[in-house]
């Protein structure tokens, strides 16, 4: 599927009623989705017990 391609299909599933913001938003999110599948097929992700310690020094 091309980028063009791609826009047209999440374009497509918003609602008739979004806003310019709500079309770019949602652009936004899907690309940093693909990037984020992208890598971690690319064995660049984190395990599950590994993100919970990172996010230790965060939740207090």
């Amino acid at each position: 599927m091309t980028v063009k391609e791609i826009a047209r299909h999440v374009i497509d599933t918003l609602p008739n009623k979004s806003s310019m913001d709500d079309i770019i938003h949602a652009l936004y999110i899907n690309t940093k989705f693909e990037h984020g599948e992208r890598e971690i097929q690319e064995g660049k992700g984190i395990s599950h017990e590994e993100a919970k310690q990172r996010l230790q020094k965060w939740v207090k």
